[in-house]
């Protein structure tokens, strides 16, 4: 409110000290009934609207009237009229008025979801690096809503979402996301995982066209992580060599231990390993290493409190 009133374009007409009183004594009640005068032309009708004395809406009226130092409306025999100092602190409390209730019905579906259930699936990037702290922090800001998540590949996230399997998904953006609302989530960053050994075992940054000479480690056929290698690798005219397929991101950093071949990871997940296995974690310097992760849904409409809770919540992280 207090950036509102200072934009009220009295500040001419107004010292320093006048505008400090202002600030601190012009409370919102004042305001919704001086908009009730504005909007019904009449004191009389305005105070039976809001369902107060006639006198205390003129008293109202008058201290507007003082603390401005100017005359807001114009008292008439059949009503009022409201001058154009009047306009403008018209203009001004409705959209504060507006901004209050706005934020009042927004506060409202947190607090009306503060019980349920909420049905997510979620890629295998998202559940690994992130979600786990950040449900964990939901949990604890609403304890009575239970959280049931479900992983699955990118391409499965769209598909249970349309099919009302889950209230919402998380994945990063694939073929078929766009028809989705979104909402972003987290940035996802790619590396690349060696062997202790390996001969960029010493490199800190490196190129994915340097690796295609290798043997890969990698994730089922259907993961997208999988699909953007591919596409890349194509890209250069080249293809992966992948020796040995994994369904977890955990048993492919192990693979990488044992010698049998590297890996792009999420770079949070590459971190988890670096000081627990004999491997070393170097950065992609390739633009499309740095992915997002989006929440999806039908229609923000359709969510329910709970879930347009936790999509708030999550929404806010960095």
């Amino acid at each position: 409110m207090v950036a509102s009133v200072l934009a009220l374009g009295l500040g001419p007409t107004l010292s320093a000290a006048s505008m400090e009183n202002l600030l601190k004594k012009l409370d919102l009640t004042s305001l919704r009934l001086f908009v009730a005068v504005c909007q019904e032309q009449n004191i009389a009708r305005a105070a039976e609207r809001e369902f107060i004395a006639s006198s205390a809406v003129s008293r109202r009226i008058a201290e507007i009237e003082a603390l401005i130092g100017l005359p807001v409306i114009q008292r008439q025999s059949r009503g009022i009229t409201v001058t154009p100092v009047g306009e403008t602190v018209l203009r001004y409390a409705l959209a504060i008025i507006g901004n209050i209730e706005q934020m009042s019905a927004d506060l409202s579906r947190f607090s009306s979801g503060a019980k349920g259930r909420v049905r997510v699936v979620a890629n295998l990037s998202s559940i690994v690096q992130f979600l786990p702290e950040d449900v964990a922090a939901f949990g604890r800001a609403f304890p009575e809503v239970s959280i049931e998540l479900e992983e699955e590949n990118s391409a499965d996230v769209l598909r249970i979402v349309d099919e009302h399997g889950a209230d919402f998904g998380i994945c990063n953006p694939v073929a078929g996301s766009e028809a989705f609302e979104q909402v972003p989530y987290r940035e996802d960053r790619l590396a690349v995982l060696v062997p202790g050994g390996h001969r960029l075992a010493a490199a800190s940054r490196v190129a994915f066209e340097e690796l295609l000479d290798d043997s890969f480690v990698g994730l089922r056929s259907e993961s997208a992580l999988t699909k953007l290698l591919a596409q890349q690798a194509a890209s250069t005219g080249r293809q992966i060599d992948v020796k040995i397929r994994v369904s977890s991101l955990d048993a492919l950093c192990r693979m990488v231990h044992a010698g049998l071949g590297i890996a792009i990871v999420p770079e949070q997940v590459g971190l988890l390993y670096v000081n627990a296995l004999d491997v070393r974690l170097l950065s992609l310097s390739d633009a499309w290493a740095v992915r997002h992760l989006i929440m999806i849904f039908k229609s923000r409409d359709q969510l329910s409190a709970s879930a347009a809770a936790l999509v708030g919540f999550l929404g806010s992280k960095p």
